[in-house]
């Protein structure tokens, strides 16, 4: 970034390719403090070595990945995952002791932001590099939950439960908010694309189409339960979110479509209200908010 200002009779240097200019408009300013939230202070950086880096990827331009995590449903799915990936007791006791989501909630944001970017966008090498730094950090984490049941990050059965958390729940919102859902083949290859993450991750024999991610998370029905420590994550995340006065009512209406596309029995031990009439009030208000954030932030390559 340019520090100094502009000599009268000099002419500007040019902006490098790829990166915008400093935002001016609405559409720029809204855009900008949202790029900035997700994507940290480096985040046009790394943005741009993500998407203009040369290489193999491991998702070439029109799988289902790209599709799904290039869209702004992504604020909405995010959301659910977090909510629902909190039902798993050992799950959650390694987030709340772990994660830093109450002391430093955008950090959090970023990181994982940027490792769904790398891996969903980037070059093989990036992907392979940025799946070996969470590796590395899982394999550090042990612990006891409060009624004394021993839990690692890296047990591939509580990464399956993260796993199938997210990819069912950033499925459910593109399929809702998307701004081109995907058919039945697309959403098993949305499936099928994000176990190759997840077998990089450790998960081992992650489900490859959407039968097998919905079986997959029933299978741990009987282990789900509302702790202390899931209802503090809720209360954080819907009741108390570290975020401006100013845009609580756009992150409001986030929050209440990201409830609303729980399943209902994940929603029912949280204790939070659905049914048709809930669905009929915030559909609208979160297809207006996602398309706003979509208006703000076109993915990369998209004219503004």
């Amino acid at each position: 970034m340019d520090g100094g200002q502009d000599t009268p009779g000099t002419p500007r240097a040019p902006k490098p390719p790829g990166l915008p200019g400093p935002p001016c408009g609405l559409r720029e300013r809204l855009g900008a403090a949202l790029f900035a939230r997700v994507a940290g202070p480096d985040g046009r950086a790394v943005r741009e070595r993500i998407h203009h880096t040369p290489g193999e990827r491991w998702f070439p331009p029109g799988r289902a990945i790209r599709t799904v995590h290039g869209d702004a449903s992504m604020f909405v799915g995010g959301l659910t995952a977090l909510l629902v990936q909190s039902l798993h007791p050992s799950a959650m006791a390694a987030v709340a002791a772990y994660s830093g989501y109450r002391s430093d909630p955008w950090g959090r944001l970023q990181r994982t932001s940027t490792f769904l970017a790398v891996t969903s966008f980037g070059t093989a090498d990036d992907a392979r590099a940025a799946v070996a730094r969470v590796r590395a950090v899982h394999a550090r984490i042990r612990g006891t939950t409060a009624d004394g049941r021993r839990y690692r990050a890296d047990d591939p059965h509580l990464l399956a439960w993260v796993h199938a958390a997210e990819a069912d729940s950033f499925l459910r919102a593109h399929q809702a908010y998307g701004a081109t859902p995907l058919d039945p083949a697309g959403c098993d290859a949305y499936v099928a694309d994000m176990a190759r993450v997840a077998a990089a991750l450790g998960v081992q024999d992650p489900p490859r189409d959407r039968a097998g991610l919905d079986a997959a998370l029933r299978s741990y029905r009987p282990e789900l339960a509302v702790t202390p420590e899931a209802e503090a994550a809720a209360a954080f995340l819907l009741r108390h979110p570290p975020v401006p006065l100013a845009a609580r009512p756009l992150y409001g209406a986030l929050a209440a479509a990201a409830v609303e596309l729980m399943a209902p029995e994940h929603r029912t031990l949280l204790g939070l209200p659905g049914g048709p009439l809930v669905t009929a009030a915030v559909r609208p208000l979160g297809l207006a908010v996602v398309r706003t954030i979509r208006w703000a932030m076109p993915a990369p390559g998209e004219r503004r």
